[in-house]
């Protein structure tokens, strides 16, 4: 096998798939985050809170918050998961341990989506 095979079936490995989707979750979280308390400040004025409250009552504004939410749970479960690599070496448990990182991720998710409607 050479170094391009290994480098090309590396990145069907779960780890990959994993590491990708932590630092997707943080660019998100640092793109989106920013916005939200910008958001959340603009609420702070006496006047604009009624306008801010029926503009967070749409669903879109629900469905965005739902997916903050699932986006901070999977990179916290996945800043687990590497620190569980590093630290205790965990080499053969690694998919268990990413299945349920991120298993942890989308349920934290789902249960703000059922509370948010």
């Amino acid at each position: 096998m050479s170094a391009s095979d290994f480098t090309r079936a590396s990145r069907f490995h779960a780890g990959f798939a994993a590491a990708l989707i932590h630092r997707l979750s943080g660019l998100a979280l640092a793109i989106f985050l920013p916005l939200h308390f910008l958001s959340l400040g603009l609420a702070l004025e006496a006047e604009s809170f009624a306008d801010f409250m029926i503009w967070s009552s749409q669903p879109l504004v629900k469905v965005s918050e739902a997916l903050l939410v699932a986006a901070l749970g999977v990179h916290f479960a996945g800043g687990l998961r590497v620190l569980g690599i590093e630290f205790f070496g965990l080499t053969r448990a690694q998919g268990v341990w990413i299945s349920c990182a991120f298993a942890f991720g989308a349920g934290v998710g789902i249960l703000f989506l059922m509370k948010a409607f």
